[in-house]
């Protein structure tokens, strides 16, 4: 049984760990790896190797950084399959999901290709007589991300490559669930030819956690995570005087008008609540159907009867299983607490067992009828393959629905009217918002975030506000005047002329 180490300067080590965690395969239910947990003294090791290296990084050109982030590029795309399979191992998603997942990833990276362009700064001749003025943007130095189980590879990828574009250096803490794709893509950056002690991996739970958000040598920490998680770290990161973006928890709700068309809207509920079993903060966890709404309720529950549950590996599964035992449990407690409230099950997939994996952490798509705001299935993030239907007499009354709730992530609308959709993305306070687009995660040279409680600091992820975040401005005010002149200086506020 391998131990996954630590990548710290350019090389796999064990540090001064000696506690360890179990790393899952969650189709069987079996232990397949064994993850060391950092201690602050690896964390430490961690950031004094990338401050080492930030010296001479950040000082490297336009053009080697560039350089470095093609090779990465291509390098990823070479190996897409490779980190696919490891995601799908040890997080259980179906192989095309993994995929998926890597190409999005893969789009930041492109993104960040383009480094010359989005660090450009401003210029203003003759400002004021014989005054020019001109900004540019710097690295902050070295930055964390502390990152998620439901996608190991790809919210990595929506910091690290940004931030080493930038000039950073970087401290990634990845989820100690499924860990081992960290590994592989530093070896993909080594080869790449970046420069040892740029980006470092120390895996571990909260201790190592704590010791990021404290250590003194860290200029800014990205989180991605629950909302509970996100608020500690934004508290703690942001006391000790770092920048910080914690993208949280999501309840995001779907809201189905009465002139959309039901096959259409079936489809893509089914698509949106059940891939990557549910594990997502951008999935469609609430069907909000507006009026008259029992044939839409009977043809996502046959859809989802029809969804094939498998292990993640078998090119025949749509859906996988669950991280962990512990999950699974969570889920269908919640499904059953749900029902004691008053909902309908109109599609149960509790008490799923796959032949040939029965010890696997398999939850079966579920789709809930006739929920209130009241239930827990509603007011939780259930995280899992539950789908929730709720019941509204108008658009109004799903618009303030959405409104009341306390997370602001995602949303969607399906209808076939321009102005009800335009009504609706204008109405919601929510930051990502589809229309026909049941999971409107932007493309990399847009930004990822939402409002309200799932976000906590002003920036958003990836795209232009993650150049922001991993750089900061200077703005230059400059004269060179003619030897032979001399300028009468003023002890009065300086304006222009």
């Amino acid at each position: 049984m391998a131990t996954i180490e630590h990548w710290i300067n350019g090389a796999g080590t064990g540090g001064v760990s000696t506690r360890s965690a179990p790393v899952f395969q969650p189709a069987t239910g079996g232990r397949q790896h064994t993850v060391l947990l950092g201690e602050p003294a690896d964390v430490d090791a961690a950031v004094r190797a990338a401050t080492a290296a930030f010296a001479e990084w950040a000082q490297a050109s336009l053009s080697q950084r560039t350089k470095v982030l093609f090779a990465f590029r291509e390098l990823v795309n070479a190996h897409s399959r490779e980190i696919a399979e490891i995601v799908s191992d040890e997080h259980g998603k179906v192989l095309s999901d993994a995929a998926g997942e890597v190409q999005r990833g893969l789009e930041v990276i492109e993104f960040a290709c383009g480094i010359p362009q989005l660090l450009k700064g401003g210029y203003s001749d003759q400002a004021s007589a014989g005054v020019d003025v001109f900004s540019f943007r710097e690295p902050l130095g070295v930055v964390a991300g502390i990152t998620p189980f439901n996608f190991p590879a790809m919210v990595p990828m929506w910091m690290h490559p940004i931030a080493i574009a930038c000039g950073n250096t970087f401290v990634l803490k990845p989820s100690e669930r499924d860990p081992s794709s960290a590994g592989f893509v530093a070896r993909l950056w080594q080869r790449a030819g970046l420069p040892d002690g740029v980006f470092n991996v120390v895996h571990g739970d909260k201790v190592a956690v704590d010791a990021i958000l404290d250590h003194p040598g860290i200029a800014a920490v990205s989180f991605v995570g629950s909302t509970p998680i996100a608020r500690y770290i934004h508290q703690r990161a942001t006391a000790a005087g770092k920048r910080v973006q914690a993208l949280g928890g999501a309840k995001n709700h779907a809201v189905i008008l009465p002139d959309a068309d039901l096959d259409f809207a079936a489809e893509h509920l089914v698509a949106s609540a059940f891939g990557s079993a549910g594990e997502r903060c951008m999935a469609i966890s609430a069907a909000v159907l507006v009026g008259d709404a029992d044939q839409l309720v009977d043809l996502v529950a046959a859809r989802a009867a029809e969804v094939r549950v498998g292990p993640g590996r078998d090119p025949a599964s749509e859906m996988g299983p669950v991280i962990t035992a512990a999950a699974k449990e969570r889920i269908e407690n919640l499904i059953t607490v749900g029902e004691r409230q008053g909902a309908t099950v109109a599609a149960d997939g509790r008490g799923l067992k796959i032949p040939g994996y029965e010890d696997g952490f398999f939850v079966g798509p579920t789709v809930i009828d006739r929920v209130t705001p009241a239930m827990d299935v509603y007011t939780e993030e259930i995280f899992g393959p539950v789908l929730s239907v709720v019941r509204s007499a108008d658009a109004d009354q799903a618009i303030s629905m959405i409104n009341s709730n306390p997370y602001g992530n995602g949303t969607a609308v399906f209808t076939n009217s321009g102005e009800a959709a335009r009504r609706f993305q204008r109405g919601v306070h929510v930051g990502m918002i589809g229309v026909n687009v049941p999971i409107p995660v932007p493309m990399a040279y847009y930004s990822f975030g939402g409002w309200k409680d799932s976000l906590f600091g002003q920036s958003h992820i990836y795209g232009p506000d993650g150049v922001d975040f991993y750089t900061r401005a200077k703005v230059v005010t400059q004269r060179w005047p003619a030897t032979s002149a001399f300028s009468e200086a003023s002890l009065h506020f300086p304006t222009a002329r």
